[in-house]
């Protein structure tokens, strides 16, 4: 039976249930903002779990929201910058209450949920893929990451010294910062290194290098979105996140077929069980950094890889890692983002680098990056516009940079590859550098 089209109750609610910011129905939108604003004026704001997912959640999919109705900038990726970068602002420019901003940062401290995300990606994406392809695609990706870094290299420093910063200033102040893997693995060592064979301060050093890897991180995603755009116009251009013809996602759950040959439905237990997996596999390779010294997300990554290439992982267990990958692509991406804009984006000095030499020396230097990684990439039978977005994640601000630039172009598929751009090719950058100063210091 039909109800009365005027009938509100549940039919019109659930319609209105059914209306959506992000993941949030719009009564509970509307519920969790009256409640936050509550709370924060009762000082009851504090940095636990079902506080801090609701403020993350409201504000990250809001900020997102807005970059997302934007005619133009919405095709450039405008989600993942506003949600990054809009938080960044509100927090410099004290638009955000103290205590949600405090906890905000001691959240995103204390629980490293940037790692968790960053597990369940690599590893549900690596386990849905297929592993004749996996392997291919890791040999070949080091191919345009490297001619690329090289070529961005000479063009970058080549643009600065005609814009009169001078080579040595061009190079290792604004080139090699941007390609250098961020600021935990990248910044941070590089300045310390610089410190040690200048004999200058470590600090004034620091200050130097990390606004360029901030705009740097912001040109690549900016550059990524509109990559995505030009996807979708030239879709021969593109594999949608599959980086080389003939690649396929082995473990999609949406796939009958697949669902059958796994052993049968998916169910809680198996999602459960592939998520500690992918906890398990970060755990161990946290082990293998103490051990070794590689970075964990690095270390896991090849542990991914081979519990993939040596069959360790069961195929229904292997799926279940897939649908992890999904939820957490859907559900935390836009949350992180707004998590990592409050706490690690200092706004100050992102606008610290814009000046109109530092801005075209920056974007020249990602632009030819990813254009190199696109030609390089198609010779070698990848689709340009991946292996240009993969190469845009050696500019990117660590893994929170591969997180939006993925983001932003759509193809969180790839972050086994970014990462790979982000640290390997970060530390090989950075140990490369430190070497040819000393020599030449």
């Amino acid at each position: 039976m039909t109800p009365a089209s005027g009938k509100f109750w549940p039919h019109g609610w659930w319609r209105l249930m059914d209306i959506k910011i992000g993941i949030i129905p719009i009564p509970v939108y509307l519920i969790l903002a009256a409640l936050l604003t509550i709370l924060t004026f009762e000082r009851e704001i504090k940095a636990d779990a079902p506080t801090m997912i609701a403020v993350l959640v409201l504000g990250g999919f809001t900020c997102a929201e807005i970059g997302k109705r934007l005619p133009i900038l919405r095709n450039i990726g405008a989600g993942a910058i506003f949600a990054t970068f809009i938080p960044s602002a509100l927090a410099y420019y004290k638009l955000i209450p103290p205590q949600i901003e405090k906890s905000i940062i001691d959240f995103t401290k204390f629980t490293n949920f940037l790692y968790l995300y960053i597990a369940a990606i690599i590893v549900g994406s690596i386990l849905g893929m297929d592993r004749g392809v996996l392997i291919k695609g890791f040999l070949k990706i080091f191919v345009p990451l490297g001619i690329g870094s090289i070529a961005a290299g000479i063009v970058g420093t080549l643009v600065g010294m005609a814009l009169g910063l001078g080579a040595y200033h061009t190079f290792f102040f604004i080139v090699v910062p941007i390609m250098a893997g961020g600021v935990g693995e990248g910044a941070i060592p590089l300045s310390i290194g610089y410190a040690a064979i200048l004999g200058a301060s470590q600090g004034d050093l620091f200050a130097q290098v990390l606004p360029p890897v901030m705009l740097g991180s912001l040109t690549a995603i900016v550059f990524s979105g509109i990559l995505n755009f030009v996807g979708k116009k030239y879709p021969h251009l593109t594999g949608e996140g599959r980086l080389q013809p003939g690649e396929h996602d082995d473990m999609d759950p949406k796939d009958e077929a697949v669902t059958a040959e796994k052993g049968g439905q998916m169910d809680v237990s198996t999602i459960a069980a592939a998520g500690l997996t992918a906890v398990t596999l970060y755990l161990l390779g946290v082990m293998l950094h103490h051990v070794i010294g590689l970075p964990a997300p690095v270390a896991m990554l090849f542990l991914a890889v081979l519990a993939k290439l040596s069959s360790a992982v069961s195929p229904h267990l292997q799926a279940g890692g897939f649908v992890v990958y999904k939820f957490v692509q859907t559900g935390m991406t836009y949350p992180l983002l707004f998590a990592i804009g409050v706490s690690l984006t200092p706004w100050d000095k992102l606008m610290s680098a814009f000046t109109v030499p530092n801005l075209i020396t920056i974007i020249a230097t990602v632009f030819t990056l990813m254009v190199t990684g696109a030609f390089v990439g198609r010779r070698l039978g990848m689709y340009p516009i991946e292996a240009a977005i993969v190469n845009a994640c050696h500019s990117g601000q660590g893994g929170t940079g591969d997180v939006a630039i993925l983001t932003a172009a759509n193809r969180m598929q790839l972050m086994p590859f970014a990462q790979i751009a982000t640290r390997i090719g970060g530390a090989v950058t950075v140990t490369t550098v430190l070497v040819v100063l000393r020599w030449i210091a």
